[in-house]
């Protein structure tokens, strides 16, 4: 993932970055002035005020590639989707919702996710989705049915064969993480 960052002006400013973006969890690929390359990671979005707070605090500031814009405007329709869904249990269709709210077509968003993220807006999707559910299996006590039908998965059979497919896991791998971590039914 490329940042483009306003105010690098000097070799020092290359080294100051590259040790706070370390520090910060980030691995850097290449620093040049005017640029980091870091490598993507899933946490990124979670991370991205702590990086600009850093940046402010050094006298820099991330200047957002317009592609950049469109792909963290993804990323967020992607989470209100899933938070429409689980909210209502109405499946959310993903492309409309995506193509609605940042005025493209849903052909080009997906096909500019796909060259700067390197994995398809639909894995994306399903990946989020699946996170969701995880956090679901462990911090809650609805079943894998519940949450199936929550999710806008057409049965609790599918959903549990993509866990199995995209984690390696089953659902009572999670059920039994949330046992052993202590965390006990609310009351």
């Amino acid at each position: 993932m490329t940042l483009l960052i306003k105010g690098m002006v000097c070799y020092r400013c290359i080294y100051v970055l590259e040790r706070e973006m370390t520090i910060l969890g980030f691995e850097v690929l290449d620093i040049m002035l005017g640029q980091v390359v870091l490598k993507a990671t899933d946490d990124f979005p979670q991370k991205m005020d702590t990086m600009e707070l850093m940046l402010k605090g050094n006298g820099f500031e991330l200047l957002y590639e317009k592609k950049q814009k469109v792909i963290n405007g993804i990323k967020e329709y992607v989470e209100k989707g899933i938070d429409m869904q689980l909210a209502s249990g109405v499946p959310t269709r993903f492309a409309a919702l995506i193509s609605d709210q940042l005025n493209k077509h849903y052909d080009t968003l997906s096909a500019l996710f796909s060259s700067i993220e390197g994995i398809t807006l639909e894995k994306y999707i399903i990946f989020r989705k699946l996170e969701r559910v995880k956090q679901l299996l462990i911090y809650t006590e609805m079943s894998l049915t519940e949450i199936a039908y929550a999710m806008g998965y057409s049965s609790q059979a599918y959903l549990s064969n993509q866990l199995k497919k995209y984690t390696g896991f089953t659902s009572g791998h999670f059920k039994q993480a949330r046992k052993s971590t202590g965390l006990r039914k609310h009351q």
